[in-house]
């Protein structure tokens, strides 16, 4: 069972920001508020138009965040835990660098990104690089390369290759299930496979 340092939470609970392992790519944490998403944002140097998403160990712990309807549930349990990322109704709007009233929301399938989001609740899930730069293949790597101290990263190896395939959920009465899907970005599971799957649902 993977331990996470003291000295690591208390490092999120300050604002900073930390590199951990995904079952894709290397992946930098934050606690979703306004600091730490301003030390995010600056080591990233990303435009404060593009939203990042959250990592969560499960759906109930979305649930603080995200309306999870049936529908969506049904997509995750449908494909790989960690291979899609959703973009839901937030109960409440969030900052905007999170996605304002629409937060796409992970549930990560990492042994260690797990017993993280487990200990300290739900953090950012983008990926560890600048943006534009290609990431690295494990988050010391990725964590060194971007400046970040060895207190301030969780070890681990990812697969690498695609992110996870973000697709966006939207209610749409002419649905039979009530929703439509939109992809966003095609990651490890293919855009017609998700489409494939929403048509299925009558």
């Amino acid at each position: 069972m993977t331990v996470i340092p003291d000295a690591l939470v208390a490092r999120l609970e300050a604002g900073d920001v930390i590199a951990y392992p995904t079952s894709t790519l290397p992946g930098l944490a934050t606690l979703p508020n306004t600091t730490a998403l301003d030390a995010l944002y600056r080591l990233k140097q990303r435009p404060a138009t593009q939203p990042v998403s959250l990592g969560v160990h499960s759906l109930e712990q979305a649930r603080q965040l995200v309306a999870v309807p049936s529908i969506a549930e049904a997509l995750l349990e449908a494909f790989p835990q960690g291979s899609l990322t959703l973009v839901l109704e937030a109960i409440q709007p969030l900052d905007a660098r999170l996605g304002g009233s629409r937060v796409a929301v992970r549930v990560l399938a990492h042994p260690t990104a797990r017993a993280l989001v487990k200990r300290v609740g739900p953090v950012t899930a983008t990926s560890a690089n600048a943006s534009g730069v290609e990431p690295l293949g494990s988050s010391q790597d990725a964590g060194a390369e971007l400046g970040l101290e060895p207190t301030a990263i969780l070890a681990g190896v990812c697969p690498g290759g695609k992110g996870s395939t973000l697709a966006s959920l939207a209610k749409d009465a002419s649905h039979p299930s009530g929703y439509s899907v939109t992809i966003m970005r095609e990651g490890v599971v293919p855009a017609n496979e998700v489409v494939s799957w929403m048509l299925k649902r009558v």
